[in-house]
């Protein structure tokens, strides 16, 4: 999403390196590359000015002025300054103290109101909470029946009296639906309204008569990020017709501009509580200001991809997949294994774009093709199980029954050995303490094991030093080198 403001923000901050003192005119032109890239990126124009003027204010001020390194001290004021306008501190959402909670969705039409329900729905379910759906857009043809069929994909129970299509009280489905889930004990209602291709008051009305019936815990304004500068006029309409406590960005995987996200929450004065990043139900997650400004300036998001692992990953399989490694028992059936599991995580893009630097590889990003996993899992599947653990087996017979049963070549199963086989290698020298060939040579420092010794030089043979005390240390190399070394040193002395 914020790919071309990241590349701009980042080459702009390249000129400040290397300056051992920044001089107003410095912070001027940065400043004026900032306020394009922003611009460029569809940030309302207010922000814009309030951004900027803030980061020039301290920029200007004794904090660089004194500051060891001033470009990354601007650097850093810029970041810290994103984190303001997107809202600052991270806010969770409220919930009721006599339950259910009420959670009223709100927004345009094509915002993706009702996907998000199930993402919501499904999100609160995995933090242990009894979530049911209300069907209250009967104006949309289907949405009823939509939001039907994504509860039964989450496993939510939907509340829906109404079939739609223009039919039906919305606001006394909304009612009706607090007393069916103090009846049925549900923890937490989350209440899908109507859109609108465009703010009328025929919307404002009834989202508004919505809110006086179920008085709710959170009004969620649900916002396309993909909608540009108009972000502004939207949330303001809904502020003031609706009065919202929050807000949820959709489409972040998206290739506009972004600059809703940048705009709405300074505009409304509300937070952003969470977003939505794809298409898969799971593809949802609590908004982190401080981690969505570090994304932007290409700093990375450690924690986030840290917290998606967490998730994913059994602590007692990874137990068992480090034995096997140190055991030299890795075989093709836990490589599949461990395949699953990173497939399970998400979009492999999104995980590696979260890396720190990972603009600088965009074009390799986005010309990965994640379908390079279905293949290599075909071509495992395709083996027998002794086969899956003993590769050495493979003769050019039993390759050619794999490629055929996986739909692929010889040639790419020979690959898949390959590689697998070359992976065995570097975690056996590992193991013992040594250094992969094409690794760093100070990787394996530390270890615990003895280096190799080097080659004489027999250019340098029999030479000796004129001077007496270098005599004698050439001497003392000489002897223990003869010797054996002492065993234990890690720097191989």
């Amino acid at each position: 999403m914020f790919g071309n403001l990241s590349d701009r923000l980042v080459e702009t901050f390249k000129n400040l390196r290397g300056k051992g003192k920044l001089t107003p005119a410095d912070i001027d032109a940065t400043l004026r590359e900032i306020r394009r890239a922003l611009l460029e990126a569809d940030v309302a124009l207010e922000v814009v000015k309030n951004f900027i003027t803030a980061v020039r204010d301290r920029a200007l001020g004794d904090e660089v002025s004194k500051a060891l390194n001033p470009a990354q001290q601007v650097v850093q004021i810029v970041n810290e300054e994103l984190v303001t306008i997107l809202g600052g501190q991270q806010r969770k959402l409220t919930f009721a103290k006599n339950p259910p909670t009420v959670i009223m969705l709100a927004g345009l039409q094509g915002s993706g109101k009702t996907t998000l329900a199930g993402k919501l729905a499904k999100w609160l379910k995995d933090q242990g909470q009894t979530p049911i759906l209300v069907a209250a857009d009967l104006q949309r043809p289907n949405a009823v029946n939509q939001l039907q069929v994504i509860g039964e994909r989450v496993g939510v129970p939907v509340f829906a009296p109404e079939p739609g299509n223009g039919k039906g009280n919305p606001v006394k489905v909304a009612k009706d639906s607090i007393k069916h889930a103090k009846q049925k004990m549900f923890s937490v209602v989350i209440v899908d309204t109507a859109g609108r291709l465009g703010i009328d008051e025929v919307l404002m009305n009834e989202a508004r008569d919505i809110r006086n019936a179920i008085d709710p815990d959170e009004v969620l304004f649900v916002i396309d990020s993909m909608i540009g500068q108009d972000a502004v006029n939207v949330a303001k309409a809904f502020e003031d017709g609706v009065g919202i406590t929050g807000v949820v960005l959709t489409k972040l995987d998206g290739d506009a501009r972004g600059g809703a996200a940048l705009s709405v929450s300074s505009v409304t004065g509300k937070p952003i509580i969470f977003s939505s990043t794809g298409e898969g139900m799971d593809a949802f997650e609590p908004f982190y200001p401080d981690r969505m400004a570090s994304r932007i300036l290409d700093m990375g998001d450690i924690l986030t991809l840290i917290e998606q692992a967490q998730k994913q990953f059994d602590e007692v399989e990874a137990q068992k997949m480090a034995e096997k490694i140190a055991k030299s028992e890795f075989t093709l059936e836990d490589f599949m294994e461990q395949m699953q599991q990173l497939r399970k995580m998400g979009n492999l893009k999104g995980m590696l774009a979260m890396m720190p630097g990972a603009g600088k590889m965009r074009e390799q990003l986005d010309n990965l093709d994640e379908r390079e996993i279905d293949r290599t899992e075909a071509i495992i599947r395709s083996m027998t199980p002794s086969e899956r653990r003993q590769p050495k087996i493979l003769n050019g017979s039993r390759r050619l029954r794999i490629a055929r049963g996986s739909g692929m070549t010889v040639t790419d199963v020979n690959s898949l050995v390959n590689r697998f086989e070359q992976a065995s290698k570097m975690m056996k020298t590992m193991q013992k303490g040594g250094v992969p060939q094409g690794m760093p040579a100070g990787f394996g420092a530390g270890m615990g094991r003895i280096a190799p010794p080097k080659k004489k030089d027999k250019g340098k043979k029999g030479s000796r030093s004129g001077n007496p005390a270098k005599r004698a240390a050439e001497a003392a190399g000489r002897s223990l080198s003869n010797g054996k070394p002492e065993s234990g040193s890690s720097f191989g002395l």
